[in-house]
């Protein structure tokens, strides 16, 4: 494989134009202009540390006529050759005895889909959902009579509640794999800076796209896509799957069972519990949105540069650790567009958030999570976490008029402990709409005693965090999922040997990348199966 010379630190001042990085480059190297051959932007982000001098610090990639370079002149670009990497899947000779059946169209399902269809098995793909099209029309009539359908909603269709998101591809995991996910998404009509902004979102505009986009080359590699197609029942024999019934009536064979559940199935983890899947409790969070003017965060990130273009809508990441309190820490942090509704569950309420892929609605709101854990539930049984989450929705369902309005309260009101009753400058953007009041009775004591310590410390982080004009909407209780499916660390198989659970709802990913990488070693270990 070609070596590449990877250079890190690399700076530009906000006032220079990204066409300088190549003559910089070239000037830190000592080489002429035709020594270097290409260069590849790896990563792009921002120093905001001193507001007075932002720099965007980009990585790069470079392939160079002569690689001879002293590596020790430039350790403060922690200088390194690297190989240009192809994520290579291998052609199987067998085919099962049975069906290959992939549960859930969320990105985990989505490229464990892929690589065994390009290592020539054909997976069947089933979907609870319906199609991103008709989905969309069922969430766009459920924001205006309020109607829910219980199987068509921001949780449950292709792709998930993500396509009623902003997509954020951010992890901290360091995967070769991460590379191929990107590639893939590009070619799907993603974004192309995905592949090096520090912080890539594709938008809810977009992803719609992609996803009707990606699902035709599912079809066209011979794979069989059915949506509204529910599992309901398991058959197992000898501690070996041996069937799947969904629709409560149709029997499919199955060899290899990959479950790739989204955390609001409750209805499917109820099912696989009773069939004896090995689970165990595990921590989540719950969390409430806060929204604010995109021009105060713009001001308190970039001072006087918040005009520049060059910068785009500024985000933070914050966190406040407190020994009296348990901590909370913003989370999701949506620079610009609005609040939904996110219910999948008649008469509960959940909350979620979306963008689009300019972030330019002028108002912006982040998660502010507060950490729950098992000794919470009141229950060591694994499942105990349902009867939480819904307890505290319900209650959140008629704190907001039982109608799907969100119980919301402004910053300041909610700090003083006292019921706000009307909007200052700035006004919510859930949708349906939102009631007026104090949110404390929608919310466990432990955590409103956090959110007043912790919004009172963030506010010194950031001038006007605690703006009186601030909003706070409850309640998000689906952070992630709160059970653990064990698999064998070696196999990555249930203890119901052919049944591979994977990502978010299994809790071996937090995130679309993330998750998509999960899968994607599953699908190895299948693959490897028929080779």
């Amino acid at each position: 494989m070609n070596q590449l010379l990877r250079l890190e630190e690399i700076k530009l001042s906000i006032k220079e134009d990204e066409s300088n990085l190549e003559w910089k480059i070239i000037k830190l190297l000592g080489i002429k202009k035709e020594d270097l051959i290409s260069l590849k932007l790896v990563k792009k982000s921002i120093d905001s540390r001193d507001k007075r001098d932002i720099l965007f610090i980009y990585s790069v990639d470079l392939d160079l006529k002569n690689q001879n370079i002293d590596l020790e002149k430039f350790k403060k670009h922690r200088a390194r050759f690297v190989e240009e990497f192809s994520y290579l899947i291998k052609k199987t000779t067998r085919k099962p005895e049975k069906n290959i059946v992939i549960v859930g169209t969320g990105p985990a399902g989505l490229f464990c889909w892929l690589a065994l269809a390009k290592a020539g098995l054909k997976p069947i793909i089933i979907e609870r959902g319906k199609d991103v099209d008709s989905r969309i029309k069922d969430v766009d009539k459920f924001m205006s009579t309020w109607e829910l359908d219980v199987n068509s909603n921001i949780q449950f269709w292709e792709w998930w509640a993500g396509t009623f998101s902003d997509w954020k591809l951010y992890t901290l995991i360091n995967d070769h794999r991460s590379k191929y996910v990107f590639e893939e998404f590009i070619e799907a009509w993603a974004p192309a800076e995905i592949a090096y902004n520090a912080k890539p979102h594709v938008g809810t505009d977009k992803l719609r796209l992609m996803v009707k986009k990606m699902r035709e080359k599912i079809i066209n590699l011979g794979w069989e896509v059915r949506f509204e197609t529910c599992m309901t029942d398991l058959e197992i024999e000898n501690d070996k799957i041996k069937a799947i019934i969904v629709n409560w009536n149709e029997k499919i064979e199955v060899s290899d069972l990959i479950i790739a559940l989204w955390h609001s199935a409750r209805d499917t983890y109820e099912m696989i519990y009773e069939k004896w899947l090995e689970m165990t409790q595990k921590a989540f969070a719950m969390w409430v949105r806060i929204e604010h003017s995109a021009d105060m965060i713009n001001r308190s990130q970039f001072w006087e540069s918040c005009i520049n273009p060059k910068l785009g809508t500024a985000s933070y990441k914050l966190v406040n650790h407190s020994t009296e309190v348990r901590s909370i820490y913003s989370f999701c942090m949506c620079p610009g567009w609005h609040v939904v509704a996110a219910a999948s569950e008649n008469w509960r309420l959940c909350t979620n958030w979306m963008s689009e892929y300019k972030q330019d609605s002028g108002v912006s709101n982040s998660a502010l999570l507060v950490s729950v854990t098992p000794e919470d539930f009141g229950s060591t049984h694994p499942l105990a976490w349902i009867n939480f989450q819904r307890k505290w929705e319900e209650k959140a369902f008629l704190l907001g008029w039982s109608d799907y309005k969100a119980p919301a309260q402004l910053v300041w009101d909610f700090l003083k402990n006292i019921p706000s009753t009307k909007f200052g400058k700035l006004e919510s953007t859930y949708k349906p709409g939102i009631k007026l009041g104090k949110i404390d009775e929608a919310l466990p004591d432990f955590i409103t005693k956090a959110l007043r310590v912790g919004i009172a410390e963030l506010d010194r982080k950031i001038k006007g965090f605690a703006s009186p004009d601030a909003i706070l909407t409850a309640i998000e209780a689906r952070s992630s999922a709160v059970v653990r499916i064990v698999r064998d660390k070696e196999t990555l198989e249930s203890n119901i040997a052919g049944i591979y659970p994977s990502w978010e709802g299994a809790w071996y990913a937090w995130g679309i990348t993330s998750s998509a990488i999960d899968w994607l070693v599953v699908a190895e270990k299948i693959i490897e199966k028929y080779l």
